[in-house]
């Protein structure tokens, strides 16, 4: 079918405005559930201390003789703990012109981009503080890092590998640090059984843990689990059925966890967490720097200072070298 003729159609016109929406559109994900569920502490050094103690194991055969004598018990003194602030930073610099030309989706340049790396910055401490990081103490020339959450536990943990690397999967020692987990050369699917015995030895322990936080593949293998609560269909209004398949709580011998999944976790080890006993303790909490002025140019600088804080690794445990597909 032809236009009839001398039709004037859109090709041939000049001066159509775009059609560009006022909208921007982010898929990038920015949860982050240990930041967020982590209790929130002050340090006052880029070396952050503290003290952990123990009390000594139950003896069932403490009985005295009346007018008994006793002789003194031998005192445990407490243990000190350390860890060290690392930096995360962003700086971006946007042109005077930047800022005075008319934008879609953001009525100001350098407020989007402070927003935009900010969720960044947040989104590579998320992933620092729950990886696997051994701390570093930092010298010239070289960056202070903070140990992170699989570095912590080493009391309770097990491995899923038939050929473990490594007999000691953590380098938590009393005294001496952190240094990054060992991983096996081999890897095999979770079992409910070992996620339980990490429970089981968490509460022992004195902890009581209320969160299994995992990667997004080890995530499905949970909701399989037989502790997991039962997936219920229940009636919408305007009667449609939802099925909630998903498994957000996991019931144990020793009380009911959360089962949270997390982007930035190491998808090969599930942590069995009792968050009353870790906390992100900051040196210099979120904030935003102006930089010199170079030319028309303006300049910002985005930082927090912090480090990750294991009141006492021994209330959580974990499961190592998972399958991840």
């Amino acid at each position: 079918m032809a236009n009839p003729v001398g039709t004037f159609a859109s090709y041939q016109q000049i001066g159509i405005r775009e059609d560009l929406t006022d909208m921007i559109y982010r898929i990038s994900p920015t949860e982050t559930p240990f930041l967020n569920m982590a209790a929130r502490e002050t340090a006052k050094n880029t070396k952050h201390e503290w003290q952990i103690d123990k009390i000594p194991t139950a003896v069932a055969t403490n009985q005295a003789l009346e007018g008994n004598n006793p002789t003194n018990t031998t005192v445990n003194p407490t243990s000190r703990i350390f860890n060290y602030c690392e930096i995360a930073q962003y700086a971006f610099q946007i042109s005077g012109t930047s800022q005075a030309v008319n934008t879609a989706g953001r009525a100001n340049e350098m407020a989007f981009q402070l927003v935009k790396y900010g969720l960044q910055m947040k989104r590579d401490m998320e992933s620092a503080a729950s990886g696997a990081n051994g701390f570093v103490a930092g010298a010239t020339g070289t960056a202070r890092v903070s140990a992170s959450l699989e570095s912590w536990m080493s009391t309770n943990w097990t491995t899923q590998s038939a050929s473990p690397t490594s007999t000691a999967s953590t380098g938590f020692v009393t005294g001496t640090g952190t240094t990054a987990p060992v991983d096996a050369t081999t890897a095999a699917t979770v079992t409910e059984a070992n996620v339980k015995a990490m429970i089981r030895l968490a509460w022992a322990a004195g902890g009581n843990p209320d969160t299994i936080l995992t990667g997004p593949y080890n995530k499905v293998k949970v909701s399989g689990f037989s502790g997991i609560l039962t997936n219920n269909i229940f009636q919408q209004a305007g009667g449609q059925a939802k099925i909630v398949a998903a498994a957000d709580a996991y019931v144990s011998d020793f009380g009911t966890l959360k089962v949270v999944p997390s982007r930035f976790n190491r998808d090969k080890t599930i942590c069995i967490l009792d968050f009353n006993y870790w906390a992100i303790a900051y040196l210099r909490p979120f904030q935003s720097v102006p930089l010199a002025v170079t030319g028309d140019s303006n300049q910002r600088m985005i930082l927090a200072e912090y480090t990750v804080v294991s009141r006492n690794e021994a209330a959580s445990g974990k499961v190592t070298d998972l399958s991840t597909s």
